[in-house]
């Protein structure tokens, strides 16, 4: 559900960007960093997990589409929400400059639509009190993906609509997007579960205690997440990565059964100077190598390039989340 600029006006990009830059100021005074730096250093990996999981985008049977986990929401219930913010801001951030993934000047809409709802919303009311009990309540996360993943989509017709993209009309518009954001919601949150209950039984305190709250004594159960969660990015970037879909994703899939094309052309120089500045800074776009001439034919080399994406979009990820940890912790020991 990554937004491309030409689906946005200038206006609405501008005003997604300061809704984003506010609530980003506000989930950093929010946050308080622990002094082992060991709720950060897990943001990071789990930032580094959900950017190489978004890359497997998986089949909807009997539609011609695809969709991928957004992420939010497993970061909330891990990271709790303001955390959880940020990185999905850094992962976004990531694919946007890095690998042409989602506009720049539709980033604010970008990370409004995959992580305020699900880490402001989905997350305080809907998963919260239903999973008092059991964390990995299956119901309760596929109805918090479900939600969440409806609210960031239907916004995403809404910006359309503001934008004046009369190439999209709204009821024919919104009529695609929530039906196969519905699936796309279903397998999001039975992933979420999986992962979640996991959690739960190998350290079960993160659950419990929050992120910000790990004590001592549950340090070495949260290493070994960590270290585990650093294998699976790592498989997941570098080789399950290969086997995603091909099919459009949902957000294509609805603009190509209303317009013909899953993409739609930039109408203003503004959207012109966006995009040559996304082309410049993107080594791989698309999550591939870039190429003067002939694409890259054989099955090897075609997926080199999505491998390579995996590991350094992964690395880049962690490096950003660490990075603004410790960034945070200087201000707090500072202030202190």
């Amino acid at each position: 559900m990554h937004m491309a600029d030409a689906l946005i006006s200038p206006q609405v990009g501008a005003m997604m960007w300061a809704a984003t830059a506010a609530t980003g100021a506000y989930c950093i005074k929010k946050i308080q960093v622990d002094e082992h730096q060991g709720p950060i250093a897990l943001a990071g990996i789990l930032g580094a997990f959900v950017f190489a999981a978004q890359m497997i985008n998986f089949s909807i049977p009997g539609t011609g589409s695809s969709g991928h986990i957004g992420g939010g929401l497993l970061l909330a219930i891990l990271l709790g929400p303001h955390l959880a913010f940020l990185t999905m801001a850094s992962i976004l951030l990531i694919q946007a400059l890095f690998f042409a993934d989602g506009g720049l000047l539709s980033y604010g809409c970008n990370v409004f639509n995959l992580a305020f709802y699900t880490c402001f919303i989905a997350y305080p009311f809907i998963y919260k009190p239903l999973a008092k009990k059991v964390r990995s309540n299956k119901a309760a996360l596929i109805l918090a993906a479900v939600l969440g993943l409806q609210m960031g989509a239907f916004s995403v017709v809404l910006e359309t609509l503001f934008s004046g993209k009369t190439e999209l009309p709204f009821s024919t518009f919104v009529l695609l997007m929530q039906p196969i954001h519905l699936a796309i919601g279903l397998v999001e949150g039975l992933i979420s579960a999986a992962i979640v209950a996991f959690v739960e039984k190998s350290a079960p305190q993160l659950l419990n205690q929050g992120a910000g709250n790990i004590q001592e004594q549950s340090t070495s159960a949260l290493q070994k997440l960590m270290a585990v969660m650093v294998v699976a990015t790592l498989l997941t970037g570098g080789i399950l990565s290969w086997f995603a879909s091909e099919y459009p994703d949902g957000l294509e899939w609805s603009i190509q059964k209303v317009t013909g094309s899953t993409e739609l052309e930039a109408p203003s120089p503004v959207h012109g100077v966006f995009a040559a500045i996304q082309e410049t800074l993107a080594p791989l776009p698309d999550y591939s190598l870039k190429t003067s001439g002939e694409p890259p034919s054989g099955w090897l080399q075609t997926h080199w390039g999505t491998s390579l994406s995996g590991i350094v979009g992964a690395l880049l990820t962690f490096m950003i989340v660490l990075g603004l940890g410790f960034t945070l912790k200087r201000k707090t020991d500072t202030k202190a």
